[in-house]
């Protein structure tokens, strides 16, 4: 059986992923409007990716509170529209957010930038199987196309499952269409976008958006644990009659668990 939320008061755990030169502090620093809103529904866990990204001028020093979940080009860089490079780091990346999906017991996926081009690569390995994680929805703002070598053959299945993509009309560094090439990979996909660049929206605007999208997720995960739960003791009640023999090759220990 999966494991349930931690926090004890009916809220969704949001697995959150940093973009490209981020970390788990200031995504979550950057987040705290957006976090404000949604209080009511739901807690964000953040990390860190575990790579530390190259000085942003050559021959500098490394700023160790900046990151990357992977490096897309030889000289161990990432940029979202490069093609046809490596995915230096990835593998590492993975296992922790692995890692961290089964011990805090999450429920869906956020993750901005690079960390959304990581959320829709982690939709994919979960709808073939592929991981031991299942989101149950995700969130992707100023995503796009992972363009490595090893990624090209994630794309070719809709993922089924609830998203909510947002991305800003004047974005330079990962432009519009590149957000919109992602969300075509998921069915139904719903769309907001913003009149600004590259950066998480959180206007007042945006507020009643956001709560909706992630009330309907809790409200559905609620109801699919109700639901759960039901069968599960029903499943209980039949054994248990005193006039039903259960034959020894069927015991409780024998049953199937999630």
């Amino acid at each position: 059986m999966s494991k349930e939320s931690e926090t004890g008061d009916g809220k969704l755990k949001v697995l959150a992923l940093h973009g490209y030169r981020q970390n788990a502090d200031t995504f979550k620093a950057k987040l705290g409007s957006f976090r404000k809103f949604l209080n009511k529904y739901v807690e964000f866990v953040f990390i860190s990716a575990p790579h530390t990204a190259a000085p942003l001028e050559s021959g500098g020093e490394s700023d160790p509170n900046q990151k990357s979940w992977w490096f897309n080009k030889e000289d161990r860089t990432f940029k979202g529209t490069n093609q046809g490079g490596p995915a230096y780091g990835f593998d590492e990346s993975l296992r922790l957010v692995e890692k961290t999906w089964q011990t805090e017991g999450c429920h869906g996926l956020l993750g901005f930038s690079q960390g959304a081009c990581f959320v829709g690569l982690l939709c994919d390995l979960s709808a073939r199987g592929m991981t031991t994680m299942k989101p149950q929805f995700a969130v992707l703002a100023s995503g796009f196309r992972s363009g490595s070598l090893v990624h090209l053959n994630y794309y070719e299945n809709k993922i089924q499952i609830p998203s909510l993509h947002i991305f800003g009309e004047t974005d330079e560094i990962i432009a519009k269409d590149m957000s919109e090439s992602l969300s075509e990979s998921f069915l139904d996909p719903e769309i907001v976008t913003h009149a600004g660049g590259h950066y998480f929206p959180a206007q007042s605007s945006l507020k009643e958006t956001y709560v909706e999208f992630f009330r309907d997720q809790l409200q559905q995960h609620l109801e699919a644990k109700e639901l759960q739960n039901a069968t599960e003791a029903n499943s209980f009640h039949i054994e248990e009659g005193p006039d039903v023999e259960v034959p020894h090759k069927h015991s409780e220990s024998d049953s199937d668990s999630d």
